[in-house]
């Protein structure tokens, strides 16, 4: 009926009150008939509101596409593997190594300084099995967790928990080291069931090994019995019709032990539970220990077992989890006291591993639940520990807070049409009750008499003048007009983006890339001096955080040096002072560097650790060479040096700057501290430039292949410009000064114009 009054609680509100985005054609809407008027202002208003949702749109999805390219870090470990290492909603755990003098003195692998120069690591670092290792040898998986270890002499096979990629169920996979623990060769799978299969423990009894597999989805405890070692497992014998989880057997004065929980009783708190069980055997029958269940408390307290229990100093210790922030968050370890049918005590004791301050670009940065630590021949502790950079459920929690950053984006943008007149309502005409086409007068009877259609239509009414009045409220021509709109504009990108982030972001780490299936770690030196110790507390702070950087040196040039209390880093700091102000320093043989990668990198320059992660990968494939992020090409007649630009209009480089390049330690300082290098080093004195014009001639004279390395970095910056302390501020007399070392050095070492390597020469798209 076109324009009825229709009254609400009182109040006459017109059909108009119901009206969205008519703001063209409003004599359509005026003196014509309900019908035609109507929907000719609906359809030219919906084109104009289509219109600025199309607009606003493309310039959202542009604005966020910039910053996924510019700021998000790749997901590197969906890139691990084509056929595994999918995101779970479990996490995405690995294993690592760690050796010590006792179970109390654990120290991870790289810093046992175990050389590998199959894998390019140097020293190889953790962790050492990961979902990439598994999905190699043909099992793919999403992660592994749940390690144990059996030793058989100098052979130590590796149990773990690995969730399968297709069937999402855990099955139990098996891995040799012939060297413990550096290298581990993957034999596939040792036990598949129907149903989930985790915590692995093997033991040894009267000659047999056994493995007793967590698998409460069946509904009890079973055990097997190898029949060949390792691959091969048959079940022996169904020891407990209870659903166990994380449990194992000890012996300990004639008697054997069963520790576990039972999540499934009446009353009982998940994570927070333990029972203990005897018997004569590890078969069986069980008895419950009079005080079961022994922990019925916090999940945070570490009832439910964290691995296999260790002998050391007459006294048993036992790990438990910390389930108190998130699953598996940390490992706490207990000295068992008293252990009899009738009575257990235990006390609390330092486990004395430090978690990283990485945080998620740390493989176990987040949390850690499960560690076994056994005594070798030799006297020496190894150990096998699970972590995970993520805690449990980060996939749907980012997937939630993505949906809410998106949903929040598109209640902004109409606010924003709402204020620029773009849209006239929040409620489309044909939404409202009464506007739903032709109807029969015994609908129309029940919409009047009926007190929801008259709420809806009240609200719809209210929803839409609310345009009217925001543009009232909100004067568009004012200076605080132009602010609402600016900041709302502010907020939308930044929810954007935040959206993107979450939902299409990864977990957000910056991880290590490995190589041949190892990780590794370098040294991070930087040269300054105290006027850029802003710049250097900045760079301390961001840099140390990137996976792979075992330890940042700085070489302290002039004036007093901080103490170390001042730098916040999460690796060790080393400050090296030396006696004379001089660039010859960086290069400066250093024997108290552990790594045989060092990266050069000037304290101005911050850039995305990913960056850094590159580089030192494309460094492993290339040790030879100066692998950097600012190329250059010297050529001409004269020698002339010029930008990078140069270099690119000329598809070639023939440099690397090392103020930010990766180079082999031992093979770059003994050149450069060569006989045949001192009358280079006396010209950077005397210019006080130029030293790493001199490390690129030195390279290149030692070799007749390339010699240099070029990867792209995301984004970088010169923070020196904002601190006002640029070591080179005239462009043109540094460029100049430049020029005139690529002479004297051509005379000294021969030319390296001839030499050019190109852009776009790799495959892995970071020379671009």
């Amino acid at each position: 009926m076109g324009s009825l009054p229709i009254a609400v609680s009182g109040s006459t509100v017109n059909s108009g009150g119901c009206r969205w985005w008519g703001w063209c054609n409003k004599n359509n809407s005026s003196g014509k008939s309900g019908s035609n008027g109507s929907g000719s202002s609906d359809s030219c208003a919906n084109s104009s509101a289509f219109v600025f949702f199309l607009v606003s749109f493309v310039c959202l999805a542009s604005i966020a596409g910039l910053y996924c390219r510019v700021l998000l870090p790749p997901n590197v470990h969906t890139t691990l593997s084509s056929l595994g290492c999918n995101e779970d909603n479990e996490g995405s755990w690995s294993i690592g190594v760690y050796y010590g003098d006792s179970p109390f003195n654990l120290k991870p692998i790289e810093e046992a300084n175990v050389w590998r120069n199959k894998t390019a690591a140097w020293p190889v670092a953790n962790p050492v099995v990961t979902c990439a290792s598994a999905s190699g040898a043909s099992f793919p998986s999403n992660f592994v967790a749940d390690p144990f270890l059996y030793v058989q002499g100098d052979i130590l096979y590796l149990f773990f928990e690995a969730k399968n990629s297709i069937t999402t169920q855990g099955d139990i996979g098996v891995a040799r080291s012939t060297d413990k623990g550096a290298t581990w060769e993957q034999l596939g799978v040792a036990l598949d069931e129907d149903w989930h299969l985790s915590y692995p423990y093997v033991f040894d009894y009267n000659g047999n090994i056994y493995m007793m597999p967590e698998g409460s989805a069946k509904g009890d405890l079973r055990l097997y019995r190898a029949v060949k070692f390792p691959t091969e497992w048959k079940l022996e014998k169904v020891i407990m019709k209870k659903p166990l989880v994380d449990s194992f057997i000890i012996q300990h004065d004639g008697k054997y032990w069963l520790f576990g929980s039972d999540h499934s009783g009446i009353g009982a708190k998940k994570n927070g539970q333990l029972e203990i069980w005897y018997s004569s055997s590890p078969l069986g029958p069980w008895k419950p220990h009079k005080k079961n269940p022994i922990y019925n408390t916090d999940k945070s307290k570490g009832a439910r077992n964290g691995g296999r229990p260790f002998l050391y100093d007459g006294h048993l210790h036992r790990a438990g989890q910390d389930c108190g922030e998130t699953y598996g968050r940390r490992l706490r370890l207990f000295k068992i006291e008293a252990l009899t049918p009738t009575d257990y005590k235990e006390v609390e004791v330092p486990l004395g591993l430090k978690e990283s301050m990485k945080g998620r670009n740390a493989w176990n940065g987040a949390r850690s639940h499960q560690l076994d630590v056994q005594q070798l021949s030799s006297g020496e502790w190894v150990a096998v520990m699970d972590g995970d950079r993520v805690p449990s459920g980060d996939v749907n929690r980012r997937f939630i807070l993505g949906c809410a950053s998106v949903l929040g984006v598109v209640m902004l943008v109409i606010v924003f049409g709402m204020l620029l007149g773009a849209v006239k309502g929040l409620v489309p005409l044909s939404w409202c009750p009464h506007n739903v086409g032709k109807r029969s007068d015994a609908s129309f009877d029940w919409e009047r008499s009926s007190l929801l259609s008259n709420r809806m239509r009240l609200f719809c009414s209210r929803l839409n003048r609310a345009s009217s009045s925001l543009r009232a409220r909100i004067k568009l021509k004012t200076c605080s007009g132009g602010l609402v709109l600016a900041v709302i504009f502010i907020v939308t990108v930044v929810l954007m983006c935040t959206g993107v982030k979450y939902i299409y972001g990864g977990s957000g780490a910056e991880e290590a890339y490995p190589l041949n299936g190892q990780y590794s770690q370098f040294t991070l030196l930087t040269m300054t001096y105290d006027a850029r110790l802003w710049n250097l507390k900045m760079y301390v702070k961001h840099y140390s955080r990137c996976s792979s950087v075992r330890e940042i040196v700085v070489v302290w040039n002039k004036g007093q040096p901080p103490e170390l209390s001042e730098l916040d880093s999460a690796v060790p700091v080393r400050i090296r002072v030396e006696e004379q102000n001089s660039l010859n320093n960086r290069f400066k043989v250093d024997p108290l560097i552990k790594t045989r990668a060092v990266l050069e990198l000037d304290d101005d320059i911050m850039m995305p650790c990913d960056d850094v992660e590159r580089g030192f990968k494309v460094w492993r494939e290339h040790p030879e060479r100066i692998v950097g992020f600012y190329p250059r090409l010297a050529d001409g007649n004269p020698l002339k040096y010029r930008a990078e630009n140069h270099a690119r209009e000329h598809n070639g480089y023939n440099m690397i700057l090392t103020g930010a390049a990766f180079m082999d330690s031992k093979m770059a300082f003994e050149k450069y501290w060569s006989n045949e290098a001192a009358a280079g080093r006396a010209v950077v004195d005397k210019l006080f430039n130029c030293e790493d014009v001199l490390l690129n001639y030195l390279y290149a004279n030692a070799s007749s292949s390339s010699t240099v390395e070029y990867v792209k970095p995301a984004w970088a910056i010169d923070t020196s410009k904002f601190s006002g302390v640029a070591i080179s501020r005239n462009t043109q007399t540094h460029y100049g000064l430049r020029s005139s070392c690529l002479h004297k050095f051509s005379e000294m070492y021969g030319s390296i114009s001839s030499r050019k390597s190109e852009f776009h020469h790799r495959n892995d798209g970071w020379d671009v």
